[in-house]
């Protein structure tokens, strides 16, 4: 198994605060790894440290074969990072942020154009190319931030939170982008706040909670762990008033429905008691005890 990022035992202490209390991850060459987890979690911590920004204070790191310690810049050739803030000139156009990136990484004024013209067509911004960045929406700002960042071709790919503040339609456009580079051999390493976000894209999830890795794996090997379906008390306007997972066997499920039906029974009226498959609140709430924090939510 060929890894694009090794890393093992990362420690990173600030001031008196454990933000990683040795993290391990191995993330496999072309596939997307998300790495879930809410705000304060060490997401953005671990980015910077597997992109070289940040030093840890113990472990070891390997990016595309690199040690980040001891060949930085050789890490920093083979890899592209793009933050939660957009780094586009708004004055610029979209067409002429592009051109700029490209001769800032070396590229001739003529290859720099041609690689602006097929970015610009690979991420649905050809028609707005010429128009000045200030005027875009905010899915067509990270779109073309995400542009930047792949102006030279590189074979790992770090999004910090990339659709954080985008509307569903927005976000959802940039999945699509988002699924593309994988497709196209790249591995991606994303961090989110969104489970529907990590349970569509990635190919395996990495559950962050206090500086370390609390679970891991595809979404369903984490959904599994939550057991069978889950049983669902609803008010007569759908509000959830009581869930209850199952191993999944007639058995459970039976005990689940007598025991919502008692409290149903004891003055709900008008409800409603449905069956749903596990999902990955249900795993957050299972491995941490805790509810899945308002910010992990779909809509904030």
């Amino acid at each position: 198994m060929h890894l694009a990022i090794d890393a093992r035992g990362i420690r990173k202490r600030f001031g008196r605060t454990d933000v990683l209390a040795g993290l391990d991850l191995a993330v496999r060459a072309g596939t997307i790894f998300a790495l879930l987890g809410p705000n304060g979690s060490g997401k953005t911590t671990t980015i910077n440290i597997l992109t070289t920004l940040v030093q840890p204070d113990e472990g070891s790191v390997l990016v595309a074969g690199h040690d980040v310690a001891t060949a930085p810049e050789e890490v920093k050739r083979r890899i592209s990072l793009t933050g939660q803030a957009a780094a586009v000139d708004e004055v610029l156009s979209g067409a002429e942020n592009l051109v700029m990136f490209g001769r800032l990484s070396g590229l001739s004024t003529r290859d720099a154009r041609r690689r602006a013209d097929e970015l610009l067509l690979r991420f649905d911004l050809a028609e707005a190319g010429s128009r000045r960045v200030g005027t875009y929406s905010g899915g067509m700002r990270r779109r073309l931030d995400l542009a930047l960042s792949l102006v030279v071709e590189v074979p790992v790919i770090f999004l910090d939170e990339p659709t954080t503040g985008l509307d569903t339609r927005s976000r959802q456009e940039l999945w699509r982008v988002i699924r593309s580079l994988a497709d196209g051999g790249a591995t991606v390493f994303l961090t989110t706040q969104y489970l529907e976000e990590a349970d569509l894209l990635a190919d395996r999830i990495a559950v962050l909670d206090h500086g370390r890795i609390v679970a891991e794996g595809t979404a369903d090997e984490l959904k599994a762990l939550v057991g069978g379906e889950v049983v669902e008390l609803r008010d007569g306007e759908g509000v959830l008033l009581v869930e209850l997972p199952t191993d999944g066997s007639v058995h459970g499920l039976r005990r689940a429905v007598e025991e919502i039906d008692r409290q149903a029974a004891a003055g709900t009226d008008g409800a409603t008691v449905s069956i749903r498959r596990p999902s990955l609140d249900d795993v957050f709430l299972q491995i941490t005890g805790r509810d899945v924090a308002p910010e992990l939510q779909e809509s904030r």
